[in-house]
């Protein structure tokens, strides 16, 4: 990008802003609405194992722009991993943040005020790695994901384990003939612990993508009352089988064949604000899952008026 296109960017009236921010905002709530059709959630959870970092409006930004993006960042930040936007690329337009000093006698007019300064967000530019080619001099830095089938080659079982066991659960993998597993929440007055059954004659592969099942369901507070568990079983249990999918995903095993059909034709029935809810705490449950496995270490930041192309 020259840096008159980022003059003219700049330069946009404060009319010309809003009318972006308007329209960022009608792209997403059609976005939204999509995610009612089975195959959209399907696709939509796919999408997330790139762009769980991101917010739950920015991925769909992303998504609804260039669905088969895989990786993006703003304009310097490309540069900054050695990787160079391409001329004549056209950016993915999403939300940028960043503060604004707030005169001490317009700290009261009901905004979130933070040491003096307020929080904006306004519309920057990213680019998926697609748009981009490696600058003279550097590594590739793109990475290719490597589906697992019948092993449990990445070891996630075990790591599932260790994160549930620090967090004070007990697992077990013992015989089952009704389900693949189940969490029990803790004993009532007792002080005991939540307890995880993983089937145990299921493939390591089926076995660690139960336990990241399992694994979800704590993460969203679904054990912590076992009637509302009882009242909104079908939404609770696609909510954990979608964050199941994404990590499962982000760690190298396939489980669509799966997690697909189990979760096929619930977001035909869900209404549209419903949706959203679930598809915002099923991301929030896959950033809080992936930070306690140390997947994904050193994500990007989601970009802000110092990374992206302004």
């Amino acid at each position: 990008m020259t840096a008159k296109h980022q003059t003219n960017r700049k330069g946009r009236t404060p009319e010309q802003k809003r009318a972006e921010m308007e329209q960022l905002h009608d792209t997403l709530t059609a976005a939204v609405e999509q995610l009612r059709d089975s195959e959209a959630w399907t696709a939509y959870l796919r999408f997330a194992r790139s762009f769980h970092r991101y917010s739950f409006s920015n991925l769909l930004l992303i998504w609804a722009q260039n669905p088969e993006a895989t990786q993006v960042a703003g304009y310097r930040a490309w540069q900054a991993k050695g990787r160079q936007v391409r001329k004549g690329e056209r950016g993915i337009r999403i939300y940028g943040t960043g503060t604004v000093k707030v005169a001490a006698d317009n700290e009261d007019n009901g905004e979130e005020v933070e040491n003096g300064r307020r929080r904006v967000f306004f519309p920057v530019s990213v680019f998926d790695i697609a748009q981009t080619e490696v600058m003279e001099g550097h590594e590739d830095v793109s990475e290719l994901a490597h589906p697992l089938t019948g092993e449990d080659e990445g070891g996630i079982l075990a790591r599932v384990v260790d994160h549930l066991t620090a967090s004070g659960a007990v697992v077990e993998i013992s015989p089952l003939t009704t389900a693949n597993g189940y969490t029990e929440p803790a004993p009532e007055g007792t002080g005991g612990p939540v307890r995880v059954v993983i089937a145990d004659h299921l493939s390591p592969a089926h076995q660690a993508k139960t336990a990241l099942h399992e694994a979800a369901h704590i993460a969203l507070g679904h054990v912590e009352d076992l009637a509302e568990y009882v009242e909104h079983r079908g939404r609770y249990e696609v909510e954990a089988e979608s964050v199941a999918y994404v990590l499962a995903g982000m760690l190298g095993l396939d489980s669509t064949a799966y997690s697909v059909g189990y979760v096929a034709g619930w977001a035909e029935r869900a209404e549209a604000d419903v949706i959203r809810d679930s598809a915002t705490r099923v991301l929030a449950a896959v950033h809080a899952l992936a930070d306690a496995l140390h997947i994904d270490a050193e994500p990007d930041a989601e970009p802000d008026a110092e990374q992206a192309a302004a």
